[in-house]
């Protein structure tokens, strides 16, 4: 698309700049907290960090800790352990970290590098592919004990982090631990193009408590040496991934394009209704597009790798040793700092550059508006933000090719009416330039309260035909600031679908007060599903979705769809406040030929009431009488 010279010259006149063709990357974290903070996108990082500031960082700034092989092991023990002890207890904290590793092998056998992933903190090897970083020891996310003696300790809550380029020789730890990958995780905790040698647990089983786990997204990966530890996951997604052998399921486990899967297995009484593990398993991904990647060329300077789109695929994109797509340099990006202003991101965009977002977070007093084709927005280290005047945070033209990843959406403290809004094209759906370059969001995630209060009407929308999601979680807060209250955290829906030929991997969405995911676009896929109903709905005739059907859908396709499928979609109850709330149907959809579902269930986890059916008043009800899971294999 030709790009306006007039254009430019107005935005860069309305934001003072000269429209030349490179802009020089904005003052580091360091000089914001002296900077004057009219219209500035930066909030101040908390007074309460322990962890010195980086001086490997760079142009990316002081959170971005990078590690090369030359240096003492001593040294980045010790640089880890400092993070990981400020982190791993920090589930609301406003520190945010970046862990880069060079090419090289860190660690050894005899004394292997170990080391714990915290909140927002993004781990990931610098090479072209995973097998040019390797780490002989483990990086390790165990369980959260809540009352200080581990007879209550869990993974239920280890949200935002992510492991992602490198390879691991499982090696070092002791007793119980020895020896293992503990990947103990939940939502918001995607493993990416890794390779893991040896023994990996996706639970932490060491501690004799319960153990729980809820939920996970793995892609890209190869795992050999050992089978991998399911145990407590209550669901997981697993995508294009080599595994040698999986342990067993609990309620809802999906696997697509995975050799080594267990086979389909999903039943009427699959899971712990006593029957056989309940697997959603794929042979083939129908579209796929993996996460943008920065790493080191041959020269050491930095460039973004854009992986091609993949069609009916099956393994990792790396697994031949040549993963299709193409390079950025860094010059390309405009390396968003603690100091950048949204004028300053726009007139960026505006003159053609992607956004490179360091670890932080970032208050957002008026639109980010993403305007030409192929623009690659990177976030390292979880930056977060947060819309400070009831503004919509991020929005896109109608255009391919736009990848979104790494990024945290708050929702802030004036009501918006969306946080991030994909433009939906004019395009007959099918046109080729979108196909083969689909926009796609990958790892990013939406909180309405949780770190602050905050409400919003609807979090993500996507109205981009071809569009890919990529492991989103939309979330309502049920802790945290702002949450436990109906009136609290208000919002109504956590994600809307209106582009046609969408495909979602690993969509949650969690807690919202109306229909929570609304899907009205033609011919979507969706393969793995995960909802949990609001807790704190005070009394029925608060949440009825017509004055006859009680509760909302968590997932709502309305009649005019007439082309949708959907795999491995589960919707959970549990309301809190001693009232027996029903939900008349966890799904609603058209009953069409052409809208179909496979391997559906719902399950009370505790508290009132419950959910009468799970699609469309076919299913069995669940409450304190049956907890489920309520299995649905194909509907209709």
């Amino acid at each position: 698309m030709k790009r306006g010279v007039r254009l430019l010259a107005a935005l860069a006149a309305a934001v003072g700049i000269a429209a030349t063709p490179a802009l020089a990357p904005a003052a580091s974290a360091s000089t914001a907290s002296t900077a004057s903070t009219s219209g500035s996108t930066a909030a101040s990082s908390s007074s309460s960090s322990t962890v010195a500031p980086s001086t490997t960082g760079g142009a990316l700034g002081p959170n971005v800790y990078v590690f090369n092989p030359s240096m003492a092991q001593s040294t980045i023990q010790a640089t880890l352990d400092a993070i990981a002890t400020q982190q791993v207890p920090n589930q609301f904290g406003t520190q945010r970290y970046a862990l880069l590793f060079e090419p090289g092998t860190y660690g050894s056998t005899a004394d292997p590098l170990v080391f714990q992933v915290g909140y927002y903190t993004s781990v990931a090897g610098l090479g072209q592919d995973p097998s040019n970083t390797t780490i002989v020891g483990q990086v390790d996310t165990f369980n959260q004990c809540t009352d200080g003696v581990q007879t209550e300790c869990y993974a239920l809550e280890n949200f935002w982090r992510s492991l992602s380029n490198l390879t691991i020789d499982a090696a070092g730890g002791s007793g119980c631990t020895a020896n293992t990958e503990f990947w103990a995780v939940s939502q918001a905790a995607p493993m990416r193009r890794v390779e893991i040698n040896g023994n990996v647990t996706l639970m932490d089983y060491c501690d004799g408590s319960p153990d729980y786990a809820s939920g996970g997204f793995i892609a890209d990966s190869d795992f050999t040496g050992g089978t991998v530890v399911n145990g407590s996951q209550q669901q997981y997604i697993t995508r294009n991934s080599d595994i040698d052998g999986w342990s067993n399921g609990v309620w809802n486990q999906v696997f697509c394009g995975d050799p080594g899967a267990p086979a389909q297995s999903f039943s009427s009484t699959s899971g712990d209704s006593g029957g056989s593990a309940p697997y959603t398993t794929l042979a083939t991904c129908p579209t796929t597009r993996e996460e943008p990647y920065l790493y080191t060329d041959s020269a050491g300077k930095y460039e973004v790798f854009i992986p091609s789109v993949q069609t009916n695929s099956s393994g990792p994109s790396w697994a031949n040793g040549n993963t299709p797509g193409y390079s950025l340099p860094l010059s390309k990006f405009y390396i968003v700092q603690q100091s950048s202003t949204v004028a300053q991101i726009n007139l960026a965009l505006a003159l053609g550059k992607d956004l490179l977002y360091t670890p932080g977070v970032y208050n957002v007093p008026s639109t980010i508006h993403v305007l030409w084709p192929d623009t690659k927005i990177v976030g390292l280290g979880f930056p977060t933000l947060i819309p400070t005047h009831g503004n919509v945070t991020m929005d896109t033209a109608p255009v391919p090719g736009i990848n979104i990843s790494g990024l945290i959406f708050d929702a802030g403290p004036k009501t918006s009416s969306v946080l991030l809004d994909l433009r939906g094209s004019s395009h007959t759906a099918g046109l080729k330039a979108y196909t083969s370059d689909p926009t796609s969001i990958d790892d990013v995630f939406f909180r309405v309260g949780g770190a602050t209060a905050g409400s919003v009407k609807t979090a993500f929308v996507d109205d981009a035909s071809d569009s890919i999601i990529d492991d989103v979680w939309s979330w309502r807060a049920d802790h945290g600031a702002g949450a436990g209250t109906w009136t609290g955290d208000t919002a109504d829906t956590g994600a809307v679908i209106g582009g046609d030929n969408v495909t979602a991997y690993g969509l949650a969405v969690e807690h919202y007060q109306k229909y929570e995911t609304v899907w009205t676009g033609q011919h979507g896929t969706v393969i793995f599903f995960q909802n949990e109903n609001p807790y704190e709905v005070p009394d029925q005739a608060a949440w009825m979705a017509t004055p006859t059907q009680d509760g909302y859908p968590a997932f709502y396709i309305p009649k005019k769809v007439t082309s949708f499928q959907g795999y491995g979609m589960g919707v959970y109850s549990y309301f809190d406040q001693g009232v027996a709330i029903e939900n008349a149907m966890g799904i609603e959809a058209p009953d069409s030929p052409g809208v179909q579902f496979h391997d559906l269930l719902t399950v009370f986890l505790n508290g009132s009431g419950g959910i009468q059916s799970v699609i469309n008043g076919t299913g069995a009800a669940v409450s304190s009488t049956f907890g489920g899971p309520s299995d649905v294999v194909s509907y209709p």
